[in-house]
């Protein structure tokens, strides 16, 4: 996947980023975010959520791994958040399969701790505090690990 960047100077941009992506890349429907604690993982799922049409409140699933939301025409999509999992593995009991390859939209934070997990085609951003408090770099590309 060729490396694009999108440069984020404030939350007006995330709007128009995540329509940029959603149109990029009409047949992907995973996409994980990799950025340090506090880069706005979750504010730019909410702006994806919201070019996507979501009626539910959108907010990190820390606790729960997983939250459903349903966009305006009742179709689901699924915000993971894996900075809790002690392993990989946990995946496995919310049987994460049934999500992944549903065709619905999943956004997954912290994908690095189950990278092994995630299919390979999907979308990964990476996002880097450039000014703190500001300014970000978002990196779409290929999920190392």
């Amino acid at each position: 996947m060729e490396t694009v960047e999108f440069r984020c100077t404030d939350l007006d941009d995330l709007d128009r980023i995540a329509g940029e992506l959603i149109r990029m890349f009409p047949a992907k429907r995973i996409f994980t975010l990799s950025g340090p604690m506090g880069s706005g993982k979750t504010t730019f799922i909410q702006a994806l959520c919201r070019q996507l049409k979501v009626v539910d409140v959108v907010n990190s699933p820390t606790f729960s791994i997983v939250n459903e939301y349903l966009t305006n025409e009742g179709n689901s999509v699924f915000h993971f958040d894996l900075y809790r999992l002690r392993k990989a593995e946990e995946l496995l009991d919310i049987g994460y399969e049934d999500y992944f390859y549903s065709g619905d939209y999943c956004f997954i934070e912290w994908p690095e701790l189950a990278a092994d997990l995630i299919p390979d085609e999907s979308v990964h951003l990476d996002i880097k505090v450039e000014d703190p408090g500001q300014e970000r770099l978002i990196t779409v590309g290929s999920l190392a690990v």
